[in-house]
């Protein structure tokens, strides 16, 4: 017998499918040692040395793993092909006292390619382990080391990352941009034109044949002299500009690309996307979901023209295999983007058999993959300039002739048709439009627009993007507002004052993007990992002692009215990490403490009828509603009610965070 372990059940589920009576397929269920919880774990007198344990959780897999090698004539470690992948079978190696392993890896989970991979085995590939390995240590250096440092100078159970410090702190610094923002006003004109049946809108664009510029029309009081200077003027055609244009298809999609697009069109967070991902790669409808390359196998380029000329038509292909390539110094050619394993499996051939959710993501990332091999979409646009004494104003607009790749990929392209006309043609200026506009503060960010920004500063990398932002989104540094955007909490901007005033390295996006630099080059066997662990960290803590005895404690206690209820000393608000709360001044005397005054719905709970539905917040600051006559009654709601019934079922309605209004009854698809 030949044992085959892999990280998760579900991808031994699929590779068993493939595999004879001979071999048996069992999980490891990811990693299977790590650095200990509750000790730094790295002798950093001893060349960094990483001490690692077996989590309780793999203890009882490991057991079984030691049973099933007894029994087997050979083991084979099937893990992905990147860092996590081979430091997982590094560790198996390691623990289960493996000689010489088989190691093997694919790029999607397909018959074809597992077989292939079984033939072409190879020894684990230490330099990425290595890789691994600098980056864990690093990452823990940093983290137990500078959060005491935060509990001492702020407060208790705070933490600090490498590289969520400088997620943090971009999102810091775009809330400082929209705070320190002052919005300018500015107005534009528009022209209603007639002439017969024919009607056209255009805008003004040029003042005494000077083009206007955003704030040319400096009040309103200018705005309304033109206004009256264009009323009932006549307006001749003076030009007419006809051209075709057209708009070419997107690459495929790499981890970051599928991040952004799944966030603005599914509305997916980064975290859901690769766990719906993870799910379809173990399921062999995917190749491997953590990637930079753009690039596609031969055989997907055959399958998407196939398909395209069979079920579109030979005018949709592109007439060649279009071939993507990226700037980033990340990519390894000898990846592939995201793909199906198939393009002739299609979303709806799979729609019953995969949840809501995958679907979803399937759906996307097959129809991006065969739009990439279509024909450019054909637009024909039309600009028509106007003059009117001093004035011009322009009309445009744009038709499709042809929609090409947009068939399989949905893109928004607007359509405005203009009346064929000459040169010369004169129209009736009827009514004249005056538009006050206001310049907007930047846009926070998306999950989706912080992922874009992190690969363009080359911070992190595929497998690090969704972690980033659910760490510091779980460590309630930051949260999302009715727009689905990310804003820092009290508690992040706080953190994030200490460490970037006093460790500016550790938030500094070069100094991160270069240390990303160098364990690209510990991966390449280039650079030794220890080098560059004693390069970052010798300063770090020169400085970091340093600061122990120079930065003074912060006090962020706010006096209050009220007495203690057990001592009746004074109450202070203090901070924790999940925001403010009432304490007795007498600490560690008297250690009551208190959770601020809820905030009131006014809606009575429609479970007991007696208590308030009130605002809270669970361990992890994510806001929930309750009622008030808790523990009595443990009525919760996920968002705020509104105290209107469902006209379906008569629950309550909610309102979520983006604002949204919904039945608060799971069962019931009411919304408003």
């Amino acid at each position: 017998m030949k044992l085959v372990i892999v990280e998760s059940p579900t991808k031994s589920k699929t590779i068993k499918k493939f595999l004879g009576s001979d071999y048996e397929v069992e999980a490891s269920y990811g990693h299977v040692r790590d650095l200990p919880k509750t000790k730094l774990g790295v002798d950093v007198d001893n060349n960094f040395e990483p001490h690692y344990v077996i989590p309780r959780k793999s203890r009882s897999v490991i057991k079984d793993l030691k049973k099933k090698k007894k029994e087997a004539e050979e083991i084979i470690l099937a893990m992905d092909k990147d860092r996590e992948g081979e430091s997982i079978a590094y560790h198996l190696k390691e623990i289960l006292k493996l000689d010489k392993p088989q190691r093997i890896h694919f790029q999607e989970i397909t018959e074809e390619a597992v077989q292939e991979a079984l033939k072409n085995p190879h020894e684990i590939d230490q330099k990425l382990v290595d890789a691994q390995q600098a980056r864990r240590v690093l990452d823990r250096l940093v983290g137990y080391k500078l959060s005491p440092f935060l509990w001492k100078k702020l407060f208790r159970n705070l933490s600090a990352g490498r590289v969520q410090s400088v997620a943090l702190n971009l999102i810091v610094e775009k809330e400082r941009e929209r705070e320190a923002f002052t919005p300018r006003k500015y107005w534009t004109i528009k022209g209603f034109l007639e002439k017969d049946s024919q009607k056209l809108e255009a805008k003004l664009k040029k003042i005494k044949s000077k083009n206007l510029k955003k704030f040319t029309i400096k009040s309103l009081a200018e705005a309304k002299e033109i206004k009256e200077n264009l009323q009932n003027q006549e307006a001749i055609v003076e030009k007419v500009k006809e051209k075709e244009s057209k708009k070419y298809p997107y690459a495929p999609f790499r981890t970051s690309s599928l991040q952004q697009e799944a966030g603005s069109k599914l509305r997916y967070s980064s975290g859901l996307t690769m766990s719906a991902a993870q799910k379809l790669y173990e399921l062999g409808l995917i190749s491997y979901h953590r990637t930079d390359s753009v690039r596609l196998s031969k055989q997907s380029l055959q399958q998407a023209r196939d398909y395209i000329k069979d079920e579109l038509g030979n005018k949709y292909w592109a007439g060649s295999f279009k071939k993507y390539k990226t700037k980033s110094k990340t990519d390894q050619q000898a990846h592939e983007a995201i793909r199906p394993t198939h393009i002739n499996q299609t979303p709806a051939q799979l729609k019953k058999k995969l949840s809501k959710r995958n679907w979803r993501l399937y759906q996307l990332i097959w129809q991006r993959t065969v739009a990439s091999q279509m024909s450019p979409a054909i637009l024909n646009k039309i600009r028509i300039d106007f003059k009117a004494g001093n004035y011009s104003l322009r009309s445009s607009g744009q038709t499709i002739k042809f929609d090409g790749f947009t068939k399989i990929y949905p893109t928004e392209l607007s359509e405005t048709e203009l009346p064929k006309l000459e040169k010369g043609s004169p129209f009736n200026i009827k009514k004249v439009e005056v538009n006050e506009h206001s310049t907007k503060p930047p846009a926070r960010y998306s999950e989706a627009t912080l992922v874009k920004k992190l690969k363009d500063l080359e911070i992190g990398r595929p497998s690090t993007y969704s972690p980033i932002i659910s760490t510091i989104k779980r460590r309630n540094y930051v949260q999302k507002d009715k727009n689905n955007r990310l804003y820092p909490t009290r508690t992040g901007r706080l953190v994030d004052e200490l460490i970037s005033e006093h460790f500016p390295n550790v938030v500094n996006p070069k100094f991160t993007a270069e240390m990303e630099q160098n364990l690209d080059e510990v991966a390449r066997g280039e650079k030794d990992w220890q080098k560059i662990i004693k390069d970052f960290y010798e300063p770090f803590i020169k400085n970091l002692e340093k600061k122990y005895d120079e930065v003074p404690k912060k006090d962020l206690t706010e006096k209050t009215d009220r007495k203690c209820p057990k001592c009746d000393s004074p109450l202070v608000k203090k901070m924790g990490r999940f925001g403010q709360f009432l304490a007795c001044s007498n600490f560690p005397k008297c250690k009551y403490t208190e959770a601020l005054p809820e905030k009131k719905t006014g809606v009575t709970c429609p479970k007991c009828g007696k208590g308030e539905m009130i605002e809270k917040r669970n361990r992890r600051g994510q806001i929930f509603y309750a009622c008030s006559n808790f523990p009595k009654c443990k009525f919760t709601l996920s968002g705020r009610p509104t105290g209107e019934k469902c006209p379906q079922c008569d629950s309550l309605l909610i309102k979520t965070k983006s604002d949204k209004v919904k039945c608060s009854n799971k069962k019931c698809s009411y919304k408003k």
